[in-house]
């Protein structure tokens, strides 16, 4: 078995790749590291999103964590930057987020935070995995009288949504939104909060079966709320993902507005505030040319840090900026949130357009947008492991060439999925696209290390 742990956690196909043993035992070992570190019976609270597997998972993770000594406290159906904030309000040593954001139903994942709402650190991880797969120490097997409990909380998701709410710093109610919930996460939360605020919102696909989790709608496919939002007169759409950490947004016309035009727009606005620390923006090398553009227009500097939201996070923290995101519409404000937050992003939109009461295709439309073409193709590891080879470069590099200098090319392996991602932008879709198949088609003759003529 290879690392357990990806850029966004642990995550495979349910009752395959990621078998209640796996669960059970991942649960043993985050309790042993936790409580080591603490020196105390920890505390660990458990959530998850609308997946079939989601109670059997939750079942055996916290028989796990309780086998070991640990507490746990169940919060049912959340989304995932719910329980990052939980952790903190209830005075938990760690949370645990079962779900594979925007993959389809079949898959699950297990994301760990630490008692500040954190995710865990690699070295962290690390320590999990050494106990997992390693067996560098044997499992903490407690005696009867030191076994953990398991108790509820019923009120998980009205305590998110109260703090989401003390947010807003304006009236938005009388705003007329479609909401997608991707019947995920946001299913059990968006009701809710947009009804606080009194905005006068449509919410869909949100009635969840265990199996409809990201199926043909919410932000991997926008197409859906696209089309609600012109067919109904809508002021603007959102659609979260399956876990509610991500969102993407229509305008008026149905016209996507991405995370990168969304980070534009809240850039933009903060600095207005005097609150973009250091006038910063922390984005990914996948974000658009077009974004970097913009920064450079408007006197605000556009970090690239490696693709995950972790990595973006990270560099925050260290370097102390307010402000990150990615493309795919993970958005951290670290002044509010540890993590992305799909539904923190989104009351944020609502209040920068009633503040500044601009249309969000006004709003957007402040940044120009470079054609971008992402094509995956389906790999095994020795395939991602051979895009490090110098002759695979090399024949990407030359591949590029009818850009002409004037556009980029980035591949690269998922840190989530058996895919390789080729991206590329340029002024011209026509070439562009042209290059992006050229080095995808190329990149699935490659049979071997170095075979880069095969």
């Amino acid at each position: 078995m290879g690392r357990i742990f990806g850029t966004d956690g642990v995550r495979g196909i349910a009752n395959k790749d990621l078998s209640i043993d796996l669960a059970m035992d991942i649960g043993r070992a985050a309790a042993m590291v936790v409580e080591e570190s603490i020196g105390k019976q920890p505390l660990f609270l458990v959530g998850m999103d609308t997946r079939l597997s989601g109670d059997m998972l939750e079942s055996a993770i916290a028989a796990g964590l309780c086998s070991a000594g640990a507490n746990v406290k169940l919060l049912g159906i959340i989304p995932t930057p719910a329980v990052a904030y939980l952790v903190k309000l209830y005075g938990a040593d760690a949370g645990i987020m079962l779900s594979a954001s925007h993959n389809p139903y079949e898959y699950n994942g297990i994301k760990i935070f630490n008692s500040q709402g954190y995710k865990l650190l690699d070295v962290q991880e690390d320590e999990i995995e050494g106990i997992v797969l390693d067996h560098v120490k044997p499992y903490s097997i407690k005696a009867p009288g030191e076994l953990g409990r398991i108790s509820y909380a019923p009120d998980a998701a009205a305590d998110y949504v109260r703090y989401l709410v003390s947010t807003v710093g304006c009236d938005l109610s009388g705003m007329r939104i479609a909401v997608d919930c991707a019947n995920g996460s946001a299913s059990v939360t968006a009701p809710l909060l947009f009804r606080q605020l009194g905005v006068n919102a449509d919410i869909f696909y949100a009635s969840h079966d265990g199996e409809n989790i990201n199926a043909h709608c919410g932000s991997t496919h926008i197409d859906a709320i696209s089309r609600i939002v012109k067919e109904g007169h809508y002021e603007l759409g959102l659609a979260f993902d399956g876990d509610a950490d991500r969102l993407l947004a229509v305008d008026e016309k149905g016209e996507l507005v991405d995370g990168d035009r969304l980070m534009a727009m809240f850039a933009c606005h903060l600095k207005k505030q005097g609150k973009l620390k250091e006038n910063t923006l922390v984005a990914t090398v996948m974000s658009n040319l077009g974004l970097f553009k913009f920064g450079e227009t408007q006197d605000i500097e556009i970090r690239a840090a490696k693709v995950g939201d972790r990595y973006v996070l990270e560099q925050m923290r260290t370097e102390g900026f307010t402000l990150g995101g990615e493309q795919s519409g993970h958005i951290i404000f670290l002044d509010y949130m540890t993590t992305g937050d799909g539904e923190l992003s989104a009351v944020q939109l609502l209040t920068l357009l009633r503040e500044s009461g601009q249309t969000l295709s006004q709003a957007a439309g402040k940044m120009q947008v470079y054609p971008q073409v992402l094509v995956n193709i389906s790999a095994t590891a020795e395939m991602k492991a051979m895009l490090e080879e110098p002759e695979v470069k090399e024949e990407i590099i030359a591949r590029s060439s009818p850009l002409e200098g004037n556009g980029r090319v980035l591949v690269r392996p998922s840190g989530t999925e058996p895919l390789i991602r080729v991206m590329v932008e340029g002024p011209d879709i026509t070439v562009t696209e042209a290059v992006a198949q050229d080095i995808a088609q190329w990149l699935k003759t490659i049979k071997e290390p170095c075979g880069v003529g095969v």
